[in-house]
């Protein structure tokens, strides 16, 4: 289908993009990559009567280090967040679920910043950005404000900004010494997941998360298993003191508890439940060396 008509403002900094989305109200929307925006605009799934263009706004690429904390830009692509050695360094959980998103053309497109502003819960990096803990890093007509991940999805399709709010950065902290892994089940590698399991494992001994032994702390990401990206809490309590791959075995049993996932033309909500279950366990067990 063809789009309906728009018109189009491209700012050339963050404080003009604001302006101009304050300006239009809630007949705006923003364009980064375009791989998630440019689909609905196509099936009229969004009719804006404005599309914000920041793809010109050098301020919002790139990554850096604030101490304990990585600071990546709303605009760095998939392919940079992938290939970024700070980003390999100190969260690897984020680089190798990134490596999964799409095909190499959506990946060189795409944005980080622009995945977790569409909010679709079938998305990988939602899911990764909860289990990571990062804040997200809004600026609006009042200034700049930090959403925390878990406060940041609201809804199917939804997020905590307002329509004259921009992302600007994603704040992830490091985690070096943690295992981690990101499994998915999909059909074929451009699909959305049909589950998706974001695991990050520190050991009670503080080595490396990768060799094994009791867990100290566990933190499990879930995507496409409710209307926003969710953390797996109950499985996360069964893993802290699980030695072992029969004890998480039992904690990942308990992977789907307090979620609400969809009944839809790929799953039903049971089979969706059973792969979390599933990749919970894969997940872990990579992320602890043993699987």
């Amino acid at each position: 289908m063809i789009p309906a008509a728009f018109e189009y403002a491209r700012p050339h900094s963050v404080e003009e993009a604001v302006r101009t989305l304050a300006d239009a109200g809630e007949e705006a929307k923003v364009l980064a990559g375009g791989q998630s925006l440019l689909p609905l605009l196509r099936l009229r799934l969004a009719v804006p009567e404005l599309v914000v263009d920041v793809g010109r706004i050098p301020e919002l690429r790139g990554v850096c280090e604030d101490g304990d904390t990585l600071v990546i830009g709303a605009l760095t692509t998939h392919h940079d967040v992938i290939r970024d050695p700070l980003v390999r360094r100190h969260a690897g959980l984020l680089a190798g679920a990134t490596a999964t998103v799409a095909d190499p053309a959506v990946r060189h497109r795409g944005t980080l910043g622009g995945s977790l502003a569409h909010a679709d819960p079938a998305a990988d990096l939602p899911a990764v950005v909860l289990a990571l803990d990062a804040e997200l890093v809004v600026a609006g007509p009042d200034g700049r404000r930090t959403i925390p991940a878990r406060e940041f999805f609201v809804d199917y399709l939804q997020s905590a900004l307002a329509p004259d709010e921009l992302l600007v950065e994603v704040r992830v902290p490091k985690t070096d010494g943690w295992g981690f892994h990101y499994e998915k089940f999909h059909r074929v590698a451009q699909a959305w997941a049909i589950v998706g399991v974001a695991a990050l494992v520190r050991r009670a001994d503080g080595q490396d998360g990768h060799g094994g032994g009791r867990i100290a702390e566990a933190r499990i990401g879930l995507a496409n298993m409710g209307s926003t990206p969710l953390r797996a809490t109950r499985a996360e309590e069964e893993l802290t003191g699980a030695d072992g791959p029969e004890a998480v075995a039992r904690a990942a049993e308990r992977a789907a508890e307090g979620t609400r996932p969809a009944q839809d033309v790929s799953a039903s909500p049971e089979y969706r439940a059973h792969l979390a279950r599933v990749l919970t366990r894969r997940a872990v067990l990579a992320a602890t060396g043993t699987g």
